[in-house]
């Protein structure tokens, strides 16, 4: 069985920065694409980033391009999301995901999740 832990969350002034883990358990981890999804009060579930299995490809959605980085370090089977410049708008659940798939940004192929993590960025 996949496990998923993420962490890091917290509040944080808009401007600010945050680094999220996700550590991941149950199996090998260089296998699979991860990604990064975030869920805000009355919305939908939406993509943030994904990485390839070795981390060579990297996808983000429009509104974090620039701001956002994800990485992986496959020896420690840990997943990271490196949040610059937060807004606001960022406010959210954060969760990790992983994926059958080396790189994609649709939720629904994604079939292991963590139980999320908050962050909150005040303005």
């Amino acid at each position: 069985q996949v496990q998923l832990v993420e962490s890091g969350g917290g509040l944080v002034q808009a401007g600010g920065s945050l680094r999220l883990s996700c550590a991941a358990s149950g199996r090998t981890f260089s296998s699979y694409g991860m990604g990064w999804f975030r869920q805000a009060p009355g919305k939908e579930r939406e993509f943030v980033a994904a990485i390839s299995p070795i981390g060579s490809m990297t996808q983000y959605a429009d509104s974090v391009k620039g701001r956002f980085t994800v990485s992986r370090d496959n020896t420690k089977n840990t997943l990271y999301l490196q949040m610059n410049s937060l807004k606001p708008d960022d406010t959210a659940v954060y969760y990790c995901a992983q994926s059958l798939y080396p790189l994609t940004e649709k939720r629904n192929e994604y079939n292991y999740w963590g139980q999320g993590t908050q962050v909150t960025v005040s303005s």
